[in-house]
């Protein structure tokens, strides 16, 4: 096994935790090294479709079936398209112990900058009540922060990426630090002054994204050009990725070393000083097996390769990993709940259509069990995301008839999905398989994830109250639907190493560090206790910036 020369830090992936890891790290003046097991994707040279219309992307991006049985089984649910299949992981070469039985979508990217190039940009800041509500209802186990811990690193990201949004002043959705809001169109400001008339105290309001609206020029991005093709990259910019934001940050200090197509399949630790002491990786490339070490390892693989990276660093024989003296490493397993969508026809306003495509539309914030138990039959509660829209009229006929119809807009309609907050339980658990591996020794990871009766009453009156809103707000034709809900299907897994005073009873403390291993910083989901009802990314941000914050004077004042 080769070894490599040693950095003052290792950072492990490269998605939106870990891009933020290396940036803090590196203008703090450490010598860091990125590790990720993607290809290399360089912002906007590597970005192959960004701007190219349907007919000049292959099978007019529409993913060929022979490929979702070969390649791509996660296409089948979405998501995967031929403009940014690249970006995403390739089940064949690397699978997963998927099990009918006990199905989870595990979508994972295939590229450096990780989710950062996938993700739906919604951003959020928790409430004060998502840190706390774990104690208060007795589930789970107690946050070891609360909101005012976070708050201040927030606005440090939101600043820094970049976040547009409207200041609501809800105490149960926290403002950010916004740049101005997308605006709503005609249709949607029609539905929220209906809604908000016939529901008093719900809102309708803007998304909340990091899909800029003004300029960094110091940053060299540009506002948001709604186009709306932001899966398939960025050239300009507009939102937050670590390919546009972090990583430039990062190599501008000459302390970064980047390393794609590095699959890290454990780490090396020392029971004696309870230090993490090396990363194994292997070249994907080449097959060679290295191993690098570090004064400071921070871990950001996202949650689910997070917890196997971790579960694999076990001494030779061992079934337990170093990091699990709580016995609770692969547990409370989370994602959101989400497949309820309703929709329906607006009436009138067919003198308008709306100039752009917005990457984004609006919001429902959540009015169930705001800080108390509204006897609904179900914890926490839910949000909806959704926008309203016109689309070019169905072709009716042939000929010059047809051409000339389509070239009109058919009515407005508005739809929003909802998306639903899943309890922390402790027998949610993944686990290495005992027989199976993957092509670089690593063993395959199960999972045994599953909704429970809570979740599904959160989803049914989820549909029903959506209903109910848009008829009273008076909409036409309201339908709804309900599909299968499947545990990673939102692409919002967390939990598996999760935060806790209680070394017995966690895996990190406070700071996202391992109580059993002090240069172990654990800030992706796999540290989350709660997941609330609202997309976490922009709290993968904030946890990050603090830990990294936390991890250099700790080295600086020799206590790690």
């Amino acid at each position: 096994m080769a070894s490599t020369d040693r950095f003052d830090a290792i950072v492990i992936g490269s998605g939106i935790s870990g891009g933020w890891a290396a940036k803090e790290l590196t203008e703090k003046g450490l010598r860091v090294l990125m590790l990720d097991r993607g290809f290399m994707v360089e912002h906007g040279e590597g970005y192959t479709y960004d701007g190219k219309p349907a007919y000049e992307v292959p099978a007019r991006n529409i993913m060929p079936k022979p490929l979702e049985e070969s390649d791509y089984f996660i296409a089948k649910h979405g998501y995967v398209a031929p403009s940014n299949q690249a970006f995403y992981n390739n089940d064949r070469l690397n699978p997963y112990a998927y099990d009918e039985s006990s199905k989870f979508y595990w979508i994972r990217p295939a590229a450096v900058g990780g989710k950062s190039l996938i993700w739906g940009r919604w951003c959020f800041r928790w409430s004060p009540d998502d840190f706390e509500a774990n104690k208060r209802e007795g589930i789970g186990g107690d946050w070891p922060i609360r909101y005012d811990d976070l708050a201040p690193w927030y606005g440090y990201v939101e600043k820094y990426a970049g976040v547009s949004g409207s200041r609501e002043n809800l105490p149960y959705l926290p403002d950010s630090e916004f740049q101005p809001p997308m605006p709503m169109n005609v249709a949607e400001k029609w539905m929220k002054q209906r809604l908000e008339t016939e529901f008093p105290g719900r809102k309708l309001i803007h998304a909340r994204l990091s899909n800029m609206t003004e300029d960094k020029p110091e940053q060299n991005r540009t506002k948001c050009q709604f186009r709306n093709q932001c899966r398939n990259g960025c050239s300009f910019g507009a939102y937050f990725s670590t390919q546009a934001v972090t990583l430039p940050a990062a190599r501008a200090t000459g302390r970064l070393t980047l390393r794609s197509d590095a699959v890290v399949t454990g780490l090396d630790y020392d029971p004696g000083t309870r230090r993490v002491t090396g990363v194994r990786f292997i070249d994907a490339k080449t097959g060679q097996a290295e191993a690098v070490s570090a004064r400071l390892v921070f871990l950001c693989a996202s949650a689910m390769a997070s917890t196997q990276i971790l579960m694999n660093s076990r001494a030779p024989g061992s079934g337990r990993s170093h990091f699990d003296s709580s016995g609770t490493l692969g547990r409370y397993v989370m994602d959101h709940i989400l497949r309820v969508e309703i929709s329906g026809d607006i009436p009138g306003m067919e003198e308008y259509i709306e100039y752009g495509r917005r990457p984004g539309g609006v919001y429902v914030p959540r009015f169930r069990n705001i800080g108390k138990d509204d006897g609904v039959g179900f914890r926490r509660g839910y949000g909806y995301q959704g926008s309203a829209h016109r689309e070019p009229a169905e072709p009716v006929g042939f000929g010059a008839s047809m051409k000339q119809g389509m070239r009109r807009y058919g009515g407005w309609k508005f739809s929003f999905g909802a998306f639903g907050e899943c309890l922390p339980y402790e027998d949610n658990h993944v686990s290495l398989h005992p027989d199976k591996v993957d092509r670089f020794g690593v063993p395959l990871m199960r999972f045994n994830v599953t909704f429970r009766d809570n979740e599904l009453r959160m989803m049914a009156d989820a549909r029903e109250e959506g209903e109910k809103m848009l008829r009273k707000a008076g909409l036409q034709n309201v339908k709804s639907e309900e599909k299968e809900h499947v545990p990673g299907d939102a692409i919002h897994e967390m939990g598996g190493a999760r935060m806790g005073t209680d070394p017995r009873a966690s895996v990190l403390n406070r700071w996202s560090q391992a109580h059993d291993a002090a240069n172990l910083f654990v800030t992706d989901g796999a540290q989350m206790a709660s997941i609330s009802c609202v997309n976490p990314s922009l709290t993968f941000m904030a946890l990050t910036a603090r830990a990294a914050d936390h991890a250099v004077r700790g080295l600086r004042e020799g206590m790690i």
